[in-house]
Protein backbone atom coordinates (compact mmCIF):
# COMPACT_ATOMS: atom_id res chain seq x y z
CA UNK A 1 0.00 0.00 0.00
CA UNK A 2 1.69 3.55 -0.98
CA UNK A 3 0.68 6.46 1.09
CA UNK A 4 -0.76 9.28 -0.65
CA UNK A 5 -2.65 13.16 1.12
CA UNK A 6 -5.91 10.91 1.09
CA UNK A 7 -4.39 8.10 3.68
CA UNK A 8 -5.41 9.06 6.78
CA UNK A 9 -2.81 10.28 9.57
CA UNK A 10 -0.90 8.63 12.18
CA UNK A 11 1.13 10.99 13.63
CA UNK A 12 -1.18 13.98 15.20
CA UNK A 13 0.79 15.55 18.20
CA UNK A 14 -0.41 19.35 19.15
CA UNK A 15 2.31 22.13 17.75
CA UNK A 16 4.60 23.48 20.56
CA UNK A 17 5.39 26.94 21.12
CA UNK A 18 8.96 26.41 21.42
CA UNK A 19 11.40 23.35 20.70
CA UNK A 20 15.47 23.04 19.59
CA UNK A 21 15.27 22.17 16.91
CA UNK A 22 12.17 22.17 13.66
CA UNK A 23 12.66 19.21 10.98
CA UNK A 24 10.99 19.46 7.89
CA UNK A 25 9.98 16.86 6.59
CA UNK A 26 9.42 12.93 8.28
CA UNK A 27 11.55 11.18 5.30
CA UNK A 28 14.07 8.91 6.35
CA UNK A 29 16.76 11.61 6.85
CA UNK A 30 14.58 13.68 8.59
CA UNK A 31 13.09 11.34 11.02
CA UNK A 32 16.55 9.72 11.70
CA UNK A 33 18.03 13.28 12.33
CA UNK A 34 15.08 13.60 15.16
CA UNK A 35 15.44 10.16 16.27
CA UNK A 36 19.33 11.20 17.02
CA UNK A 37 18.73 14.51 18.03
CA UNK A 38 16.24 13.40 20.87
CA UNK A 39 19.01 11.38 22.02
CA UNK A 40 21.66 14.18 22.75
CA UNK A 41 18.42 15.58 24.66
CA UNK A 42 16.84 18.34 22.71
CA UNK A 43 13.41 19.05 22.00
CA UNK A 44 12.75 18.35 18.07
CA UNK A 45 9.40 18.90 16.17
CA UNK A 46 9.12 17.23 13.05
CA UNK A 47 6.83 19.26 10.39
CA UNK A 48 5.42 16.69 8.01
CA UNK A 49 3.26 18.58 5.01
CA UNK A 50 1.56 15.40 3.75
CA UNK A 51 2.48 11.71 5.00
CA UNK A 52 5.54 10.35 7.11
CA UNK A 53 7.20 8.75 4.82
CA UNK A 54 4.35 9.36 2.11
CA UNK A 55 6.78 10.25 -0.60
CA UNK A 56 10.24 8.69 -1.79
CA UNK A 57 11.15 7.14 1.55
CA UNK A 58 8.41 4.59 1.54
CA UNK A 59 8.72 4.01 -2.68
CA UNK A 60 12.31 3.12 -2.89
CA UNK A 61 13.78 -0.18 -4.06
CA UNK A 62 14.45 -0.93 0.31
CA UNK A 63 18.70 -1.40 -0.38
CA UNK A 64 20.75 -1.18 2.32
CA UNK A 65 23.83 -1.35 -0.06
CA UNK A 66 27.80 0.04 0.42
CA UNK A 67 28.08 -1.42 -3.03
CA UNK A 68 28.13 1.10 -5.83
CA UNK A 69 28.28 4.50 -3.81
CA UNK A 70 30.75 7.35 -3.85
CA UNK A 71 34.23 6.86 -2.04
CA UNK A 72 32.92 9.96 0.16
CA UNK A 73 29.78 8.42 1.34
CA UNK A 74 31.31 5.09 1.98
CA UNK A 75 32.37 6.35 5.79
CA UNK A 76 28.72 7.68 6.36
CA UNK A 77 26.90 4.50 5.12
CA UNK A 78 29.28 1.68 7.01
CA UNK A 79 28.31 3.72 9.84
CA UNK A 80 24.82 3.07 9.21
CA UNK A 81 24.84 -0.40 8.55
CA UNK A 82 26.27 -0.87 12.02
CA UNK A 83 23.10 1.08 12.85
CA UNK A 84 20.83 -0.63 10.71
CA UNK A 85 21.94 -3.69 12.38
CA UNK A 86 21.15 -2.87 16.08
CA UNK A 87 18.21 -0.48 15.08
CA UNK A 88 15.03 -3.03 15.55
CA UNK A 89 16.57 -4.54 19.04
CA UNK A 90 17.05 -0.88 20.10
CA UNK A 91 13.73 0.15 19.35
CA UNK A 92 11.95 -2.82 19.70
CA UNK A 93 10.56 -3.19 16.40
CA UNK A 94 11.38 -4.94 13.34
CA UNK A 95 12.08 -3.18 10.05
CA UNK A 96 12.44 -5.89 7.85
CA UNK A 97 16.18 -5.77 7.48
CA UNK A 98 18.12 -8.46 6.64
CA UNK A 99 21.43 -8.92 5.40
CA UNK A 100 21.25 -10.88 2.10
CA UNK A 101 23.92 -9.29 -0.08
CA UNK A 102 23.64 -7.04 -3.13
CA UNK A 103 24.86 -8.13 -6.49
CA UNK A 104 26.22 -6.25 -9.45
CA UNK A 105 25.37 -8.26 -12.46
CA UNK A 106 27.13 -7.29 -15.89
CA UNK A 107 26.37 -8.79 -19.08
CA UNK A 108 28.44 -6.57 -21.06
CA UNK A 109 32.14 -5.48 -21.09
CA UNK A 110 31.60 -1.94 -20.35
CA UNK A 111 29.94 -3.15 -17.23
CA UNK A 112 32.00 -5.87 -15.91
CA UNK A 113 34.48 -3.12 -16.37
CA UNK A 114 32.95 -0.37 -14.36
CA UNK A 115 32.02 -2.88 -11.72
CA UNK A 116 36.13 -4.00 -11.66
CA UNK A 117 36.84 -0.52 -11.28
CA UNK A 118 34.76 0.09 -8.05
CA UNK A 119 37.16 -2.70 -6.31
CA UNK A 120 39.56 -0.59 -6.19
CA UNK A 121 36.62 1.63 -3.98
CA UNK A 122 36.22 -1.49 -2.17
CA UNK A 123 39.22 -2.19 -0.87
CA UNK A 124 40.14 1.33 0.00
CA UNK A 125 37.11 1.10 2.67
CA UNK A 126 38.04 -2.68 3.81
CA UNK A 127 34.51 -3.83 2.27
CA UNK A 128 33.67 -7.68 2.01
CA UNK A 129 33.16 -6.48 -1.82
CA UNK A 130 33.72 -10.12 -4.13
CA UNK A 131 34.23 -10.72 -7.70
CA UNK A 132 32.54 -13.70 -9.22
CA UNK A 133 32.69 -15.48 -12.10
CA UNK A 134 29.57 -16.62 -14.84
CA UNK A 135 29.09 -20.13 -12.59
CA UNK A 136 29.58 -18.52 -8.97
CA UNK A 137 26.74 -16.22 -10.25
CA UNK A 138 24.45 -19.16 -11.43
CA UNK A 139 25.18 -20.91 -8.37
CA UNK A 140 24.06 -17.61 -5.68
CA UNK A 141 21.13 -16.89 -8.28
CA UNK A 142 20.08 -20.74 -8.09
CA UNK A 143 20.08 -20.52 -12.21
CA UNK A 144 20.83 -23.12 -15.23
CA UNK A 145 21.54 -20.63 -18.00
CA UNK A 146 24.26 -18.30 -18.33
CA UNK A 147 23.07 -14.98 -18.25
CA UNK A 148 25.45 -12.88 -16.51
CA UNK A 149 29.42 -12.51 -17.46
CA UNK A 150 30.39 -12.07 -13.68
CA UNK A 151 29.15 -9.88 -11.04
CA UNK A 152 30.54 -8.08 -7.83
CA UNK A 153 28.94 -9.41 -4.35
CA UNK A 154 29.09 -7.42 -0.95
CA UNK A 155 27.20 -10.32 1.24
CA UNK A 156 27.27 -7.49 4.24
CA UNK A 157 24.69 -5.24 2.20
CA UNK A 158 21.09 -5.67 3.50
CA UNK A 159 17.85 -4.45 2.57
CA UNK A 160 14.35 -3.17 4.81
CA UNK A 161 10.93 -2.76 4.31
CA UNK A 162 10.73 1.39 3.80
CA UNK A 163 6.59 1.38 4.53
CA UNK A 164 7.52 -0.25 7.65
CA UNK A 165 10.96 0.87 8.95
CA UNK A 166 10.38 4.92 8.47
CA UNK A 167 6.87 4.43 10.64
CA UNK A 168 8.29 2.48 13.13
CA UNK A 169 11.67 4.69 13.52
CA UNK A 170 9.11 7.76 13.96
CA UNK A 171 7.15 6.11 16.22
CA UNK A 172 10.49 5.50 18.69
CA UNK A 173 11.71 9.48 17.93
CA UNK A 174 7.93 10.04 19.21
CA UNK A 175 8.97 7.66 22.59
CA UNK A 176 11.68 9.94 23.55
CA UNK A 177 9.87 12.97 23.11
CA UNK A 178 10.07 14.06 19.40
CA UNK A 179 6.77 16.02 18.46
CA UNK A 180 5.54 14.52 15.06
CA UNK A 181 2.40 16.41 13.35
CA UNK A 182 1.34 15.50 9.66
CA UNK A 183 -0.52 17.72 7.14
CA UNK A 184 1.79 20.69 9.37
CA UNK A 185 3.89 22.62 6.15
CA UNK A 186 6.07 24.92 7.21
CA UNK A 187 5.16 28.15 4.91
CA UNK A 188 8.74 29.81 6.02
CA UNK A 189 11.62 30.97 8.36
CA UNK A 190 11.22 33.24 10.78
CA UNK A 191 14.92 35.36 10.08
CA UNK A 192 16.10 38.14 12.01
CA UNK A 193 19.49 40.03 11.29
CA UNK A 194 20.03 37.11 9.50
CA UNK A 195 19.67 34.55 12.74
CA UNK A 196 16.89 32.00 12.86
CA UNK A 197 13.84 32.89 15.19
CA UNK A 198 11.49 30.81 14.52
CA UNK A 199 9.57 29.18 11.86
CA UNK A 200 5.99 29.74 10.06
CA UNK A 201 3.48 26.83 9.60
CA UNK A 202 0.11 26.32 8.73
CA UNK A 203 -0.80 25.79 12.23
CA UNK A 204 1.18 28.66 13.74
CA UNK A 205 4.25 29.50 14.62
CA UNK A 206 7.00 27.86 16.55
CA UNK A 207 10.13 29.23 18.41
CA UNK A 208 13.31 27.92 17.45
CA UNK A 209 17.30 29.01 16.88
CA UNK A 210 17.94 25.89 14.57
CA UNK A 211 16.08 24.34 11.41
CA UNK A 212 16.61 21.31 9.43
CA UNK A 213 15.48 20.86 5.77
CA UNK A 214 15.23 17.45 5.38
CA UNK A 215 12.38 18.11 2.49
CA UNK A 216 13.26 15.88 0.10
CA UNK A 217 12.17 17.25 -3.72
CA UNK A 218 10.87 19.98 -2.10
CA UNK A 219 14.30 20.98 -0.88
CA UNK A 220 14.98 23.57 -3.91
CA UNK A 221 11.72 25.61 -3.61
CA UNK A 222 11.94 26.01 0.06
CA UNK A 223 15.49 27.29 -0.14
CA UNK A 224 14.91 29.65 -2.97
CA UNK A 225 12.07 31.37 -0.76
CA UNK A 226 15.09 32.44 1.25
CA UNK A 227 16.97 33.21 -1.62
CA UNK A 228 19.33 30.33 -1.23
CA UNK A 229 20.28 28.17 -4.91
CA UNK A 230 19.98 24.41 -4.10
CA UNK A 231 20.03 23.01 -7.64
CA UNK A 232 18.38 19.97 -7.89
CA UNK A 233 15.38 18.40 -10.41
CA UNK A 234 13.27 15.51 -10.00
CA UNK A 235 12.81 11.85 -12.22
CA UNK A 236 10.19 9.72 -12.02
CA UNK A 237 10.65 6.30 -10.66
CA UNK A 238 8.47 2.91 -11.59
CA UNK A 239 8.56 0.13 -8.76
CA UNK A 240 6.32 -3.31 -8.67
CA UNK A 241 5.90 -5.76 -6.56
CA UNK A 242 5.50 -9.49 -7.30
CA UNK A 243 3.24 -11.96 -5.52
CA UNK A 244 5.26 -14.26 -3.08
CA UNK A 245 7.79 -16.11 -4.95
CA UNK A 246 10.16 -19.19 -2.94
CA UNK A 247 13.64 -20.98 -3.77
CA UNK A 248 14.96 -17.62 -5.45
CA UNK A 249 17.75 -15.57 -4.48
CA UNK A 250 17.17 -13.68 -1.12
CA UNK A 251 18.81 -10.04 -1.33
CA UNK A 252 19.20 -7.22 -3.54
CA UNK A 253 20.33 -7.67 -7.64
CA UNK A 254 20.87 -5.09 -10.46
CA UNK A 255 22.14 -5.39 -14.30
CA UNK A 256 21.90 -2.91 -16.56
CA UNK A 257 18.08 -3.83 -17.05
CA UNK A 258 16.65 -5.06 -14.29
CA UNK A 259 16.85 -4.65 -10.56
CA UNK A 260 14.96 -7.36 -7.83
CA UNK A 261 15.14 -7.73 -4.32
CA UNK A 262 13.27 -10.38 -1.76
CA UNK A 263 10.85 -8.65 0.06
CA UNK A 264 9.31 -9.80 4.00
CA UNK A 265 6.36 -10.25 2.29
CA UNK A 266 7.46 -13.07 0.47
CA UNK A 267 7.38 -11.10 -3.47
CA UNK A 268 9.93 -9.19 -5.20
CA UNK A 269 10.34 -5.51 -5.87
CA UNK A 270 11.05 -5.31 -9.37
CA UNK A 271 12.50 -2.14 -11.20
CA UNK A 272 14.13 -1.08 -14.66
CA UNK A 273 18.01 0.14 -13.78
CA UNK A 274 18.38 3.55 -14.47
CA UNK A 275 15.21 4.22 -16.72
CA UNK A 276 13.45 7.32 -15.46
CA UNK A 277 11.69 10.22 -16.74
CA UNK A 278 11.71 13.41 -16.14
CA UNK A 279 8.83 16.68 -16.69
CA UNK A 280 10.10 19.50 -17.86
CA UNK A 281 9.86 22.57 -15.37
CA UNK A 282 10.78 25.73 -14.90
CA UNK A 283 13.72 24.37 -12.56
CA UNK A 284 14.68 22.21 -15.54
CA UNK A 285 16.21 26.02 -17.41
CA UNK A 286 16.85 27.74 -14.21
CA UNK A 287 19.80 24.91 -13.36
CA UNK A 288 20.14 23.44 -16.90
CA UNK A 289 23.98 25.05 -17.10
CA UNK A 290 24.75 22.79 -13.64
CA UNK A 291 22.96 19.40 -15.03
CA UNK A 292 24.23 19.39 -18.03
CA UNK A 293 27.49 17.15 -17.57
CA UNK A 294 24.57 14.70 -16.13
CA UNK A 295 22.33 14.93 -18.75
CA UNK A 296 25.34 13.89 -21.43
CA UNK A 297 25.90 10.96 -19.27
CA UNK A 298 22.43 9.78 -18.86
CA UNK A 299 20.78 10.87 -21.85
CA UNK A 300 19.50 7.15 -23.25
CA UNK A 301 17.84 6.38 -19.49
CA UNK A 302 15.86 9.50 -19.08
CA UNK A 303 13.04 10.59 -20.98
CA UNK A 304 11.92 13.80 -21.48
CA UNK A 305 8.74 14.89 -20.74
CA UNK A 306 6.37 18.13 -21.04
CA UNK A 307 3.13 18.05 -19.55
CA UNK A 308 1.43 20.34 -16.95
CA UNK A 309 4.01 19.89 -14.58
CA UNK A 310 5.61 23.35 -16.43
CA UNK A 311 2.47 25.13 -15.66
CA UNK A 312 1.62 23.49 -12.14
CA UNK A 313 5.09 25.14 -10.70
CA UNK A 314 5.03 28.56 -12.53
CA UNK A 315 5.01 31.10 -9.91
CA UNK A 316 6.23 28.24 -7.21
CA UNK A 317 9.26 30.31 -6.41
CA UNK A 318 7.22 33.80 -5.31
CA UNK A 319 8.32 34.75 -1.99
CA UNK A 320 5.01 33.59 0.34
CA UNK A 321 3.16 35.38 2.70
CA UNK A 322 3.16 33.01 5.70
CA UNK A 323 -0.15 33.70 6.78
CA UNK A 324 -1.49 32.48 3.23
CA UNK A 325 -1.60 28.78 1.65
CA UNK A 326 1.53 27.52 0.45
CA UNK A 327 2.26 25.56 -2.68
CA UNK A 328 3.94 23.00 0.38
CA UNK A 329 -0.05 22.51 1.47
CA UNK A 330 -1.27 22.84 -2.63
CA UNK A 331 0.51 19.20 -3.27
CA UNK A 332 0.81 17.61 0.07
CA UNK A 333 2.42 14.21 -1.31
CA UNK A 334 3.83 13.24 -4.41
CA UNK A 335 2.08 10.63 -5.94
CA UNK A 336 2.93 10.26 -9.62
CA UNK A 337 1.38 6.98 -11.75
CA UNK A 338 3.19 4.39 -12.41
CA UNK A 339 4.39 4.29 -16.04
CA UNK A 340 2.95 1.45 -17.99
CA UNK A 341 5.16 0.89 -20.68
CA UNK A 342 8.05 0.52 -18.05
CA UNK A 343 5.98 -2.03 -16.36
CA UNK A 344 5.65 -3.89 -19.89
CA UNK A 345 9.77 -3.48 -20.24
CA UNK A 346 9.93 -5.09 -16.65
CA UNK A 347 7.96 -8.31 -17.49
CA UNK A 348 10.53 -8.70 -20.74
CA UNK A 349 13.00 -8.05 -19.12
CA UNK A 350 12.01 -11.05 -16.31
CA UNK A 351 11.40 -13.40 -19.29
CA UNK A 352 14.86 -13.19 -20.87
CA UNK A 353 16.91 -12.59 -17.72
CA UNK A 354 15.21 -13.73 -14.73
CA UNK A 355 12.94 -16.58 -15.72
CA UNK A 356 12.34 -17.28 -11.99
CA UNK A 357 10.15 -14.32 -11.59
CA UNK A 358 8.68 -14.22 -15.37
CA UNK A 359 5.70 -15.70 -14.53
CA UNK A 360 5.16 -13.70 -10.90
CA UNK A 361 2.28 -11.19 -11.06
CA UNK A 362 2.63 -7.77 -10.37
CA UNK A 363 0.23 -7.68 -7.62
CA UNK A 364 1.20 -3.88 -7.18
CA UNK A 365 3.06 -0.77 -8.45
CA UNK A 366 3.62 2.83 -7.86
CA UNK A 367 5.82 5.30 -8.90
CA UNK A 368 8.40 7.79 -7.06
CA UNK A 369 9.70 11.41 -7.68
CA UNK A 370 13.51 11.03 -7.00
CA UNK A 371 15.59 14.38 -5.95
CA UNK A 372 18.99 14.62 -7.54
CA UNK A 373 21.55 17.22 -7.74
CA UNK A 374 24.41 17.65 -10.64
CA UNK A 375 26.50 15.42 -9.57
CA UNK A 376 25.06 12.68 -7.87
CA UNK A 377 25.94 13.30 -4.57
CA UNK A 378 24.26 14.92 -1.20
CA UNK A 379 24.23 18.29 -0.04
CA UNK A 380 24.48 18.79 3.70
CA UNK A 381 25.20 22.30 4.67
CA UNK A 382 24.40 25.29 6.77
CA UNK A 383 23.06 28.27 5.32
CA UNK A 384 25.41 30.97 4.63
CA UNK A 385 23.49 33.76 5.27
CA UNK A 386 21.15 32.24 7.74
CA UNK A 387 22.42 31.27 10.96
CA UNK A 388 20.88 28.12 12.44
CA UNK A 389 18.98 26.99 9.02
CA UNK A 390 20.52 23.63 7.75
CA UNK A 391 19.83 21.93 4.40
CA UNK A 392 19.72 17.89 4.06
CA UNK A 393 19.06 16.75 0.30
CA UNK A 394 19.86 14.88 -2.89
CA UNK A 395 20.44 11.79 -0.99
CA UNK A 396 16.68 10.63 -3.31
CA UNK A 397 17.91 7.09 -5.06
CA UNK A 398 20.20 6.14 -2.45
CA UNK A 399 18.88 7.71 1.12
CA UNK A 400 17.16 4.99 2.39
CA UNK A 401 20.13 2.55 3.21
CA UNK A 402 22.34 5.50 4.68
CA UNK A 403 19.21 7.38 6.05
CA UNK A 404 20.40 6.56 9.90
CA UNK A 405 23.79 6.87 9.32
CA UNK A 406 23.18 10.30 7.60
CA UNK A 407 20.78 11.48 10.87
CA UNK A 408 23.85 10.54 13.22
CA UNK A 409 25.95 12.67 11.64
CA UNK A 410 23.94 15.51 11.01
CA UNK A 411 22.49 15.46 14.65
CA UNK A 412 26.14 15.39 15.80
CA UNK A 413 26.46 18.67 13.04
CA UNK A 414 23.40 20.47 15.10
CA UNK A 415 24.76 19.69 18.16
CA UNK A 416 27.93 21.15 17.77
CA UNK A 417 30.04 18.07 18.43
CA UNK A 418 33.42 17.13 16.90
CA UNK A 419 33.37 15.61 13.46
CA UNK A 420 34.76 11.96 12.67
CA UNK A 421 33.60 12.28 8.64
CA UNK A 422 34.97 14.80 6.16
CA UNK A 423 31.46 16.44 4.86
CA UNK A 424 33.43 18.85 2.87
CA UNK A 425 32.26 17.04 -0.31
CA UNK A 426 28.43 17.54 0.30
CA UNK A 427 28.85 21.33 1.15
CA UNK A 428 26.31 23.53 -1.85
CA UNK A 429 28.67 25.72 -2.38
CA UNK A 430 30.19 23.50 -4.99
CA UNK A 431 28.30 24.28 -7.39
CA UNK A 432 28.81 27.73 -6.91
CA UNK A 433 31.68 28.39 -5.91
CA UNK A 434 33.83 27.24 -9.64
CA UNK A 435 34.71 23.62 -8.37
CA UNK A 436 33.86 21.64 -11.00
CA UNK A 437 31.29 18.94 -11.37
CA UNK A 438 32.32 15.83 -10.71
CA UNK A 439 29.99 12.77 -11.15
CA UNK A 440 29.50 10.16 -8.79
CA UNK A 441 30.25 7.01 -10.38
CA UNK A 442 26.16 5.78 -9.66
CA UNK A 443 25.75 8.38 -11.94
Amino acid sequence: MILNENSPTTFNDQLPKRVDVVVIGAGIIGVSIAYFLAKQGKKVLICEKGRVAGEQSSRNWGWVRQQGRHSSELPIMKESLRIWQGLAEEIGEDLGFRQCGCLYLAETDAMEQENEDWLDIARQHNLDTKLLGTREVQSLLGQENKYWKSAIYTASDGRAEPLIAVPRLASAAQVLGVKIIENCAVRSLDVMVGKLSGVYTELGRVDATQVVSAAGAWSSLFAGIHDISLPQLKVKGTVARTEPVTGFFEGNAVSENIAFRKRTDGGYSIALADQTSHSITPDSFRYLPKFLPLMKKSYRDVSLRFDRSFFNEIGHRVKTNPTKVSPFEQNRVLNPKPDENILKQMREALKSHVPELANAAFVESWAGMIETTPDVLPIVSQADHIDGFYMVSGLSGHGFGIGPGMGKVVADLICGRSMEYDLSRFRLNRFHDGSPIELSMSA
